[in-house]
This record gives structure tokens, sequence and C-alpha cells, in this order.
């Protein structure tokens, strides 16, 4: 496993070891003590799942504390554009985004950390993205942000995306309090 950096400390792109031969392939997608020895220390509590057709946007999400929520996301069928955006005041990188494109072929995972602001846009229909979560959702403490928000200008790769109620009434970043 390879554990690669990104522009904003904590956020993490995870490169499994895939073993692939004629047969398909195998890789762990999740091994604590590999994890640990890494320092990503954490307990995961939930997994999740979707499915959704091209140009679907989910996001910007997070859990408020007590219930924030660290997110170890993947594809397993099709391919997205994963964003995660700083939202943890007083940090150095707040108001920033990463995003990386995370595919059924590469097999790479995104951790994102409590603290930050995720979504994702599917860039192939019959997408299936799963992801463990360090805490169990709690809709009381679900927040967003705008996906298009102009202050963000975060660069999704689509101009007309499919967005729920939820999503299109998110409110701006300019507008938005950090719970963290």
């Amino acid at each position: 496993m390879e554990i690669i950096k990104t522009k904003i400390p904590d956020l993490l792109i995870v490169k499994p070891l895939v073993f692939e031969d004629n047969r398909g392939y195998f890789f762990e997608s999740y091994n604590k003590e590999k994890f640990l020895n890494q320092g990503i220390d954490q307990n995961f509590v939930q997994d999740n799942e979707s499915k959704s057709m091209k140009n679907v946007l989910r996001g910007l999400h997070f859990q408020a504390p007590p219930y924030a929520q660290g997110k170890l996301v993947r594809v397993m069928k099709g391919s997205v554009l994963d964003v995660a955006v700083d939202i943890r005041k007083g940090s150095p990188t707040y108001g920033q985004w990463a995003s990386i494109v995370l595919t059924e072929s590469n097999k790479w995972m995104y951790w994102v950390p409590p603290g930050f602001a995720h979504g994702f846009v599917t860039l192939e229909d019959n997408t299936v993205f799963f992801y463990k979560c360090t805490n169990v959702y709690n809709k009381a403490s679900e927040g967003s942000i705008r996906w298009d928000d102009p202050d963000l200008a975060i660069d999704w790769g689509v101009t007309a995306p499919i967005l729920s109620e939820k999503d299109m009434q998110a409110p701006l970043f300019k507008d938005f309090i950090s719970p963290f």
C-alpha cells in the first residue's frame, strides 16, 4: 500500500497493492494494521454505498461534531471526480479543496478526515461508490455547502449536474459557519 499526501495535510490518496492475473484481481481494501503503520489511526463503524448514473453530483456534505465523520472512499464500478474541502477553521488550508479521479480500474482510495466537506460527481453510468465512516450518520448533524460556490471555484468538469433538492439549496461558503 502506498500513501500519497495531497496539497492539504491529512487528506490522503491510498493506492492499494493490487494482484492481477488471468483470473482477475485481488487487493486488500482495508487492513487496520497497515493503515495504522501509515498513520491512519481510525475506527470505522459504518459502511455506505451509492449507485448513480452519469453526471450525478452528491455534495458537498459533512457531519458536525459530535458526529463528525472521517471517510475512506473508493469506486467499485465506474468512476468519479472526488472533492474534499477543508472546513476546519484555524487550518492554514481552510476553504481550500483538492480532487482526485477514482475509478474501478485504478482502485485508489481517498482518506477524507473529519473537518472536511466531501462530494463527488459520477463520470459514468451505473457508478457504484463505497465509503467507510468513522462515525454513524446523524441527521441533526448533517451539513452541506453549495457545490458551485463561486468562492470555492471547484472545477467539477460538468456544467449541469444532476442534483438533489437538498444540494441545490445548500448555503454558500461565505454564509457558512464551520462547526470544526
